[in-house]
């Protein structure tokens, strides 16, 4: 019965066991998941924003299930960049928002510094100086984290880069890009090195050199093309449009815009779209063309009455975004304050529990050893009294014999004493006599012999009774001791 028992004992542990293992294997597998999601999201940014935007909300749903909070954190900043490159930017900022507040709560700090790089670009086209203010804020912090992520400082170099030419601050714009290059060029990020040669041909032909802003832009382009970022490919079309329009290249501006439009049709971003529109409004400007001028500058004006609003709605969003987000930081705050409170009092609760316990344990040893002397105690009194009854017996038995023997010897004084009487009246009797037939005798009363056979009786008789005596004492019966 016993084995029985066991071997359920044993069967119950090992599902148990197998159990548990199978729940950490399948939450392995799901948060794996989550990051193959994320990841594809990221690929699909350039190339089909719209996929990313999917892939995010999938990795969302499963990373919610699993309770992966960085899965989450994670997957609301791809959703963010999905959106920003579908140009929702409302959309964009409410899910950096709520990526900044998961990283702030997993304290990841390379997380906070992603979303303000992030947050950044959406300022770009909207406030320059809350752009900076966000991109100083991102690089304040990965040098304060100590952050060694290559990819991500070129990012915030490209970034302070494009803020700057939009201000035609191209001396401070070049130097980013710089920056930037050496190192895009050390760690080999075939994506940022298109990003930089399209910047690159961008501020060349801001500054007036067309011949070399067209080098890079051809290389940006081919490299975007190898790696399928249609974004990029469309974004570096428009820009080679812009110049050949300038320079009168009619054939090959018309060339570019064609095939930029099919890459912008392709990653549905209205600002890229419309980007096209007008340029080719002013091709067909600068061809005479009036008619097709006209309808692209009525298309134009439509979107610039929608775009105004939609940049005026994302302007306001942006700014309640901010103090949802400072309310959101001094939520989390107070949340971590409470929660340090509760941390202090868990742990003094502890401590005192522990000495309490340890109090309790201290006297429950006392007691024991208390209880313990008290039993040592009572035994030894029990001793102690069993040895006085018995003291008490042996000296009443002292007692009596001590009462025995004095009356004893009192009883054999006082027999010694009649004794010693009578032997005294019995000798003092024969000496008596002798001495009466020596007075006879000295007087001539008697004759000589027969005082001298009298003397001898006597003596005779004294000797008898000494002999009697010493019997006597010899023969303590007889003498009736």
């Amino acid at each position: 019965m016993k084995r029985f028992f066991a071997c359920i004992i044993l069967l119950i542990v090992i599902s148990s066991a197998s159990s548990a293992r199978a729940g950490i294997s399948s939450i392995k597998q799901d948060t794996t998941q989550v990051l193959d999601l994320i990841a594809k999201g990221f690929d699909m940014r350039l190339t089909d924003a719209s996929q990313t935007v999917k892939y995010a909300d999938k990795a969302l749903s499963l990373a919610n299930k699993v309770n992966f909070a960085k899965g989450a954190a994670d997957a609301y900043r791809i959703k963010g960049l999905g959106e920003y490159y579908l140009g929702n930017s409302e959309r964009a900022i409410e899910s950096y928002l709520l990526a900044l507040d998961k990283y702030q709560s997993i304290q990841s700090v390379i997380g906070e510094v992603r979303i303000y790089l992030n947050i950044s670009s959406l300022y770009m086209s909207i406030d320059a100086d809350k752009c900076i203010e966000y991109l100083n804020s991102a690089m304040d912090l990965y040098k304060s984290g100590k952050i060694a992520n290559q990819n991500l400082l070129a990012s915030l170099y490209l970034n302070f880069g494009n803020i700057y030419q939009l201000q035609k601050n191209y001396s401070k714009a070049l130097n980013s890009y710089q920056k930037s290059y050496s190192i895009i060029n050390n760690i080999g990020n075939p994506e940022l090195e298109v990003t930089l040669l399209q910047n690159l041909g961008v501020i060349n032909y801001s500054t007036g050199a067309k011949d070399k802003a067209k080098k890079y832009l051809f290389d940006a382009l081919n490299k975007a093309k190898e790696l399928d970022l249609n974004q990029r490919v469309a974004q570096i079309n428009v820009t080679l449009a812009e110049i050949y329009v300038s320079e009168q290249d009619y054939n090959r501006a018309e060339a570019s815009l064609v095939e930029g439009k099919a890459y912008a049709a392709l990653v549905k971003n209205e600002g890229v779209l419309h980007d096209y529109q007008l340029t080719s409004y002013q091709l067909e400007l600068k061809r005479k063309n009036y008619e097709q001028a006209l309808k692209y500058l009525q298309v134009i004006y439509q979107q610039d009455s929608i775009n105004y609003s939609s940049r005026t709605s994302a302007a306001i969003s942006l700014s309640q975004a901010k103090y949802r987000q400072e309310a959101l930081r001094q939520k989390n705050e107070q949340i971590l304050l409470r929660q340090h409170y509760d941390r202090i009092i868990f742990i003094a609760v502890v401590v005192l529990a522990v000495f309490l316990v340890l109090v309790i344990v201290l006297l429950i040893n006392n007691v024991k050893r208390k209880a313990d002397t008290n039993k040592k105690l009572t035994a030894l009194n029990a001793e102690v009294s069993n040895q006085k009854d018995n003291l008490d017996r042996i000296n009443h038995h002292l007692e009596e014999i001590i009462d025995e023997r004095t009356k004893d010897l009192q009883l054999k004084n006082r027999k010694l004493s009649e004794y010693s009487s009578h032997l005294s009246h019995q000798i003092r009797g024969p000496i008596a006599t002798l001495k009466g037939l020596m007075n006879l005798e000295r007087e001539g009363l008697v004759s000589q012999e027969e005082c001298i056979q009298m003397m001898i009786k006597c003596v005779s008789e004294i000797d008898d009774k000494i002999i009697d005596m010493s019997d006597m004492l010899h023969n303590p019966e007889r003498a009736g001791f």
